[in-house]
């Protein structure tokens, strides 16, 4: 296991962990999955039987999710009988065959917890991996890769947190942190789609959200880029926009010497995104990285102990 790993910010780990709404997440999966009341082990498994367990990479990939396995962690926090060993760490590369981690602890509990474990680390580890290779194709030029709000409901924190294992960046987590001024923002704020809309949206918005929030505009015409531009927007959002215009922005702004960031939106794809980096754009949005996830095979192999 390559275990030369990205770290994802200290901020956004300790949220994983300790969030509120993750926890609930947590207990709603074990509950959702009757792990107080399985029928089948509380029938054939013994309740003083004990185990092991090996956590095994069945396809290669990067993974995400070992916090999980921290005792601290609302997940374990269920099985305190569970002790766990972690062979690796997050946004190391595993290949088949690898173990990812080892538990000990009652059989039942093993069981209990095998499900919503595994969910929960193939799901992240998916999304970890494929973001690695969004961010392995635009390497050795300026353009990050960074999601959506594109997230499965309940899933935000999570997400997020396996795309910045996976080395891509973190956009705004909600409505709440950052301002993002969208078609339908336009279409209450003036005459939809023209340069003035956005112009207005800008000027409006600097006299009342907090000072050092970022605010981006998405736009869909020329037009509109140069009035975001001249307004002073942080970022710039081309949203499906024809590559000729992707390299006109970026040459608009660097010619204004403008520190505003252009970014890139709308279906972008693996195949896609290496010609799209090499224009010169600062962002890259992919929304598939985590609304159209592939789960990395991963299995809990299990055995008794005397």
């Amino acid at each position: 296991m390559d275990t030369m790993a990205h770290t994802p910010s200290i901020s956004l780990r300790d949220d994983f962990l300790t969030d509120s709404g993750f926890s609930t997440l947590i207990r709603l999966a074990l509950t959702e999955d009757g792990v107080w009341h399985d029928l089948t082990a509380q029938g054939l498994v013994p309740q003083s039987a004990t185990g092991r367990a090996e956590v095994r990479i069945k396809a290669e990939g990067v993974i995400a999710g070992l916090p999980l396995l921290a005792p601290r962690s609302p997940l374990m926090s269920a099985f305190p009988r569970v002790t766990t060993t972690c062979a690796t760490v997050d946004g190391a590369k595993v290949a088949k065959g690898d173990i990812a981690a080892r538990l000990v602890g009652p059989a039942r509990d093993l069981l209990a917890l095998e499900r919503t474990l595994l969910n929960f680390l193939q799901r992240m580890s998916g999304i970890a991996t494929e973001t690695a290779r969004y961010v392995t194709a635009v390497s050795g030029t300026r353009a990050r890769i960074q999601e959506t709000r594109k997230t499965a409901p309940g899933h935000r924190l999570s997400d997020k947190y396996a795309v910045a294992v996976g080395g891509g960046l973190n956009h705004r987590m909600g409505l709440h942190d950052a301002v993002l001024v969208k078609e339908n923002h336009l279409a209450f704020a003036g005459v939809l789609r023209s340069p003035e809309a956005v112009r207005n949206a800008i000027s409006i918005l600097r006299g009342r959200i907090p000072r050092g929030r970022i605010i981006e505009v998405e736009v869909e015409t020329m037009d509109q880029f140069e009035a975001a531009l001249e307004s002073g927007a942080d970022i710039v959002m081309l949203d499906d926009m024809d590559p000729r215009d992707h390299i006109e922005a970026v040459r608009l702004r660097d010619a204004r010497k403008s520190s505003t960031l252009v970014e890139v939106s709308g279906g972008v794809t693996l195949d896609q995104v290496a010609a799209i980096a090499a224009r010169g754009v600062d962002r890259i949005s992919v929304g598939a990285l985590t609304h159209s996830v592939k789960a990395l095979d991963i299995s809990l192999d299990m055995f008794p102990t005397p």
